[in-house]
């Protein structure tokens, strides 16, 4: 027999061990499409938008969501908004499970920007910027004399010029960023706080080579309880079903 129905908003590392590990649940995961081969996940699934808040909340209605586990990158701040609001509306618990950013490690000196574009239009004349922000970067013009590098997992459209697009799919050792930066040319690093250890290396193969890093600060997101590990965001789908679950959100 079917558990109570849970909608996972996935797309990151975090939500593809969840999906594979929560049990006793009717487990259905959401997929934006941004990635058209994504790695296997656990339960039933679904992809694309749901319509803003209004059919978000009429989602949670006609599927009969119990609960909402807001897994999604943490630059995917429009989601987690239609979430909230749709959530609120429908009186459906929602707990956003989200990695904890990156801090400055030893010898890191970063310079902090609010978006990709101001970082990107800092980068000085002569540069070459190796900017790791996927497709979502894909309209960034660089300054006048400033060359880019973006790598993206899935293909993309022509480049604007003067940005040149290499695709690869993540894991990467700091050993393969260090060999990579090292070999391109690149003069600066720009990415955005994502998180997590295994994007972290492309941070320790730039301070090893002394290069200046660009660090995009994540958008502002609406005040929701969050979890920052798999084994909490379990523990709280386990209290939703079982009715003693504390701290979700609700309407």
């Amino acid at each position: 027999m079917a558990g109570p129905r849970v909608l996972l908003l996935g797309g990151t590392t975090e939500a593809r061990v969840f999906s594979n590990r929560v049990r006793d649940v009717d487990l259905v995961v959401s997929l934006a499409g941004a990635t058209e081969t994504p790695a296997p996940y656990g339960g039933s699934s679904r992809r694309g938008g749901f319509g803003g808040a209004d059919g978000f909340a009429q989602y949670l209605r006609d599927a009969g969501i119990v609960a909402v586990v807001d897994a999604t990158h943490p630059f995917a701040a429009r989601i987690t908004a239609n979430a909230v609001a749709g959530c609120t509306a429908v009186g459906v618990p929602l707990a956003r499970l989200e990695r904890a950013p990156w801090v400055p490690g030893p010898g890191e000196h970063w310079q902090a920007f609010e978006s990709v574009a101001a970082a990107v239009a800092a980068l000085p004349k002569g540069a070459l910027g190796f900017l790791a922000a996927g497709r979502s970067a894909g309209g960034i013009v660089p300054p006048e004399g400033v060359g880019l590098i973006l790598r993206a997992i899935e293909a993309m459209a022509a480049a604007t010029d003067g940005v040149e697009v290499i695709r690869a799919r993540p894991p990467f050792s700091a050993v393969a960023e260090r060999a990579l930066f090292a070999s391109r040319g690149v003069t600066h690093l720009i990415c955005k706080n994502s998180g997590g250890v295994a994007g972290r290396t492309k941070l320790e193969a730039a301070t090893e080579l002394g290069l200046p890093l660009h660090m995009v600060a994540r958008p502002a997101r609406p005040a929701v309880p969050h979890v920052e590990t798999v084994e909490a965001a379990l523990d709280w789908v386990a209290g939703v079903a079982n009715g003693t679950a504390a701290g979700g959100y609700r309407a």
